[in-house]
């Protein structure tokens, strides 16, 4: 599904995930970054915001286990990573057993599929 050539915050991160690149917006008043896209700084308020690569490393700040069917594609794990900038996305680590995911567990941030769209995935950290 293509995304629009709109401007706002939420388009300006899809379109950068359809390009295979994780985009965070940072608040150019106040330096800080801040995850889910939005128009107003949460921290300052501010309205100037730019958009930076992420560096994608992270670490599994909560988890769990979603337990299913196996014909209905069997258990799966939906988490909340801390990003190195500080921000917190929920998404789910992938490579590994659901179960076997832990709190503080490092993981490496990439963009791939859910549900027929890009999306930021995670996989365990190379050591």
């Amino acid at each position: 599904m293509p995304v629009p050539d709109a401007t706002g915050p939420d388009q300006i991160f899809q379109r950068a995930l359809t390009n295979g690149e994780i985009m965070l917006p940072r608040c150019d008043d106040c330096g800080a970054y801040h995850f889910f896209p939005r128009v107003l700084c949460p921290h300052c308020h501010g309205t100037a915001i730019s958009w930076h690569p992420a560096s994608g490393k992270g670490r599994v700040h909560t988890t769990t286990v979603v337990r299913q069917k196996p014909e209905r594609g069997g258990d799966y794990n939906v988490c909340v990573v801390e990003l190195e900038e500080g921000v917190r996305m929920m998404s789910r680590v992938e490579g590994i057993a659901p179960g076997d995911i832990v709190i503080d567990m490092a993981v490496t941030a990439f963009v791939g599929g859910a549900e027929g769209q890009s999306a930021v995935l995670f996989k365990p950290a190379e050591v």
